[in-house]
């Protein structure tokens, strides 16, 4: 199995495993020998809508998120409750390229490099602490 295609299978993995998550929707997944793309839409446990979009390249034998996009949403997909990105758009900010949006004020602060396998055991400790 390609390096690619093995991170991809470890995405969907945890994804199917998390119980933060209920159902997954693969929009877009594609994979070459050193890079690939996954893209999908998820209902989390309590009701919230998820999206996740990230482009990587394998580095010395190790995925790593060149561009990404995680958006989450109430689960009428009306009001953001967080997006994660690295867009190139707040230079000025510490941590550049990485930030999150919080909320609908429009609210920017620092991020940091987030892959979807990590961004499942955040969300699965945000969701265990709201319950």
């Amino acid at each position: 199995m390609i390096e690619a295609q093995k991170y991809l299978s470890e995405v969907k993995a945890r994804l199917a495993a998390s119980p933060a998550i209920v159902t997954v929707a693969v929009v877009a997944e594609r994979a070459s020998t050193d890079r690939g793309y996954f893209r999908a839409r998820l209902t989390l446990a309590n009701g919230d809508f998820l999206e996740v979009s990230e482009y990587f390249v394998i580095l010395a034998g190790r995925p790593s998120s060149v561009g990404y996009r995680y958006q989450w949403m109430d689960g009428a997909r009306q009001k953001l409750i967080r997006r994660w990105d690295n867009a190139e758009h707040f230079p000025d900010l510490p941590q550049f390229p990485y930030h999150v949006h919080i909320g609908d004020q429009e609210l920017v602060v620092p991020g940091s490099a987030l892959s979807i396998v990590a961004l499942i055991d955040l969300i699965g400790g945000e969701l265990g602490e709201q319950t």
